[in-house]
């Protein structure tokens, strides 16, 4: 088994602790023995009920105590019960091999998450949501797509991860021979890391910020390396994922079958954030041929940026996502 190291038990998020919720650490594995870290939310007068549960999980290259933390913790003071956990290779969950990401082991990480809950005695296991939050809203779709458990899936402020590696922004290395010398790049620094014996990381988001930064890089600072949103653990504020830790998505579309979901699913996206394609793109895919659509919905938030549907829960449409799922989890 590959161990969970639980940091510390004090409050140590991004946002204020909740006095309508209990809270507590949890660890629990995944199908490779891989022990992931989760917070899980309880709303304070549940006890005696079995209630329904969400699991939450992103961004892409964050951790629990940041924006799936108050996802959560946010979703516990409307009555559910919820969990917030690190993917594999990061934060507090376990692997060997820091700062790795899988399309394939990701995507199990959220199927073991339900596994968790589906199994807690304060769970309904017919009652179980999950929402993934920026890189982690492709993975919550493929899960969707694959994991029957799961009714209701809400994504916010969706990266398609096998899409941006493979193509890059805004598609703007769609062609093969960019794909090649991509391919080239990596491969040579596998062969790097592995006479180092050790793995060259990435860089986080960048640090200082350049005057010249597209809007979409001074977002992130904005977030990541900011008191707004900084933390010790998480890849972007810091280090960042190795080089070559994301580059099997390059090979393995994670949204191949998602017009075959038939459970809800609630597509959340700023209409001015830079990634916006990925969610107007990917609710467009899962509902051509798809007979299951009148569950299906996609919402744009007017004026939002990405990063605003991290944190801000001016702009965050807590009320919408309630609604679904008390509506979808009956």
């Amino acid at each position: 088994m590959q161990k969970a190291k639980i940091v510390t038990q004090e409050w140590d998020k991004t946002f204020p602790e909740s006095k309508q919720v209990d809270h507590k650490k949890v660890i629990f594995h995944n199908r490779y023995g891989i022990e992931l870290a989760g917070d899980l939310y309880t709303p304070k007068n549940a006890k005696g009920k079995r209630l329904a549960a969400i699991a939450v999980c992103g961004p892409f290259g964050a951790v629990k105590e940041q924006a799936s933390g108050l996802y959560a913790q946010t979703m516990a003071e409307r009555g559910f019960l919820t969990l917030a956990f690190d993917p594999s290779f990061t934060g507090e969950s376990g692997g060997d091999i820091r700062y790795m990401a899988s399309p394939d082991i990701n995507t199990e990480d959220f199927q073991a998450a339900v596994d968790y809950l589906s199994a807690l005695e304060e769970v309904d296991p017919d009652k179980i949501g999950i929402i993934g939050i920026c890189g982690w809203g492709g993975m919550a779709l493929n899960t969707a797509a694959l994991d029957t458990r799961v009714k209701a899936t809400v994504t916010s402020t969706m990266y398609d991860m096998a899409r941006i590696n493979a193509n890059g922004y805004f598609d703007g290395e769609d062609s093969a021979d960019a794909r090649y010398a991509k391919r080239q790049a990596l491969n040579a620094q596998r062969t790097e890391d592995y006479r180092a014996g050790t793995y060259a990381l990435g860089g986080g988001v960048v640090d200082p910020l350049p005057e010249d930064a597209p809007f979409f890089v001074k977002d992130y600072y904005d977030y990541y390396k900011t008191p707004r949103g900084y933390h010790v653990r998480p890849l972007n504020s810091n280090g960042g994922w190795n080089v070559i830790g994301c580059m099997s998505f390059m090979n393995q579309p994670i949204l191949r079958y998602t017009n075959e979901i038939r459970s809800a699913v609630l597509m959340i996206h700023g209409e001015k954030a830079h990634s916006c394609y990925f969610t107007r793109d990917a609710y467009a895919d899962m509902m051509r041929g798809n007979p299951y659509t009148d569950n299906k919905h996609l919402m744009l938030i007017p004026g939002a940026v990405h990063t605003d549907l991290y944190d801000r829960t001016d702009v965050i449409p807590f009320d919408a996502i309630t609604e679904f799922f008390r509506r979808e989890l009956d």
